[in-house]
């Protein structure tokens, strides 16, 4: 559940004021010319924000609005400045503190339903274009599609053993969505990675142990062998979204058999 009240925000700006204030004196031993007036405890020079303070309430002000963006079109900002003022001033509130936590939680139900709502229409889009993706590239030359619906394509055949589920495997890889962006490349971090297939999603699973060792497949995984309908958390992955990777299969680093 989400919750809010009427001094978080502020005193999550205020915090962020003070760690951006103890990393500069850790970062920064010397002021630049710039900084120079800041430095001796004089205002910096930035026109229409003469004195300290209106340059410290400038600051907490824009913290606060990046802090709001997500909700903005929520927010009526006069409300809120004079909700800030009336606390600050120590004046009469008009909301209770009962009132101010049934309004959060009535507020934090709504965006939990919006952003549901957001997620489900964007993993119907998804869906839709997956299956139409993937129909039609099961007809393309070289494609084989398995029972499970994973496609793959052969693009070098090595001559290795073949993994199973149990075995933790050396690969280089590169992870795209369907338009190509990339989401995931051991290929960008310079190195191939260990991967216990036990851990890695069902597409996966299933795809490594056609390989042998030394070979490279492409895979086109359906949203239901990948992510499925949550997708990865921050979104690189949507929800319901079909994968495309390339995979080099290295080694074996360790067998079934606890080698």
């Amino acid at each position: 559940m989400i919750h809010f009240s009427r001094t978080a925000l502020l005193a999550a700006s205020m915090a962020l004021v003070l760690v951006a204030c103890q990393s500069d004196d850790k970062a920064t031993p010397k002021a630049d010319a710039a900084d120079s007036s800041a430095a001796q405890g004089q205002p910096l020079k930035i026109k229409g924000l003469a004195t300290e303070k209106e340059q410290v309430s400038y600051m907490i002000g824009l913290d606060l609005a990046k802090a709001l963006e997500q909700v903005k079109d929520e927010v009526d900002v006069d409300t809120l400045a004079k909700a800030i003022k009336t606390e600050l001033d120590g004046g009469e509130s008009l909301m209770t503190d009962e009132q101010a936590a049934q309004v959060a939680e009535a507020f934090g139900q709504k965006l939990q339903a919006k952003r549901a709502a957001e997620a489900a229409a964007i993993g119907d889009a998804n869906k839709a274009e997956g299956e139409a993706f993937l129909a039609g590239n099961a007809k393309k030359p070289g494609v084989v599609v398995t029972a499970s619906g994973l496609q793959y394509q052969v693009l070098e055949e090595g001559t290795g053993p073949k993994p199973t589920v149990d075995d933790v495997v050396n690969v280089h890889y590169k992870g795209t969505l369907l338009d190509g962006e990339t989401f995931d490349s051991s290929y960008d971090r310079g190195e191939p990675t260990d991967l216990p297939l036990q851990q890695v999603v069902p597409g996966w699973q299933e795809g490594i142990v056609l390989m042998p060792v030394g070979s490279k497949y492409r895979f086109w995984i359906p949203s239901e062998l990948g992510y499925g309908e949550i997708g990865t958390p921050g979104g690189a992955i949507g929800p319901n979204a079909a994968l495309v990777f390339e995979v080099e299969l290295l080694d074996i680093v360790k067998d079934n058999a606890g080698e």
